[in-house]
C-alpha cells in the first residue's frame, strides 16, 4: 500500500497539498472546496450567470469575486461581512479566489446593496442549472462507479 505525502489540485497545478505538518491554517479545507467548485465549474457559471445592476464601469472586486469571498467565508464558519477585514490578506482565501487582496468589508457591503429582484432571480436560475452538472464519483473502495450529482 502506498501514501500519499503530496498532491495536487486540478484546478491550480501551483498549490501543492502536503501531509507532512508544516504550516498549519484552520481555513485549509476550502483548498478541497475550491476543487470542487471548479470541477463542477461553478465559478464559470457565476461570471455567465451572476451581475448585480452596477452602473460602474470597472470593478477591482467584481461581481463573481464577491459572491465566491461570501460563499467561502461562510463555507468557513464567517457568517458577517465584517469578517472581510480580518481575512483581506489570508493566504488560504487570497489562492482561493485567486486575488492579491480579498474585498473589504465595506466593498462587500455596497455589494449586498447592489443586490435587488433581478439578482434574486438570477440565484433561482444558478439553482437550476446546478443540479444538471455532474462529478465522477467512486464507491466506498475508491473504485470508479460513474457519473452522478447528490444534492441531497
Amino acid at each position: 500500500m502506498s501514501i500519499v505525502n503530496t498532491l495536487s489540485l486540478e484546478s491550480n497545478r501551483q498549490i501543492k497539498i502536503n501531509f507532512d505538518g508544516g504550516d498549519l491554517s484552520s481555513d485549509a479545507g476550502l483548498l478541497l472546496i475550491k476543487e470542487f467548485v471548479s470541477k463542477l465549474r461553478i465559478d464559470n457559471l457565476l461570471g455567465k450567470v451572476f451581475k448585480t445592476n452596477d452602473s460602474a464601469l470597472f470593478r477591482y472586486h467584481t461581481d463573481q469575486k464577491n459572491l465566491l469571498q461570501m460563499i467561502y467565508m461562510i463555507i468557513a464558519g464567517y457568517f458577517e461581512d465584517d469578517a472581510s477585514d480580518e481575512l483581506t490578506n489570508d493566504p488560504v482565501f487570497k489562492s482561493v479566489l485567486e486575488k492579491d487582496t480579498l474585498a473589504s468589508q465595506p466593498t462587500v457591503s455596497r455589494f449586498f446593496n447592489r443586490m435587488d429582484e433581478d439578482t434574486l432571480n438570477q440565484f433561482l436560475t444558478i439553482g437550476r442549472i446546478l443540479p444538471k452538472k455532474s462529478l465522477p464519483y467512486s464507491d466506498a473502495t475508491g473504485c470508479y462507479s460513474g457519473f452522478g450529482f447528490h444534492s441531497s
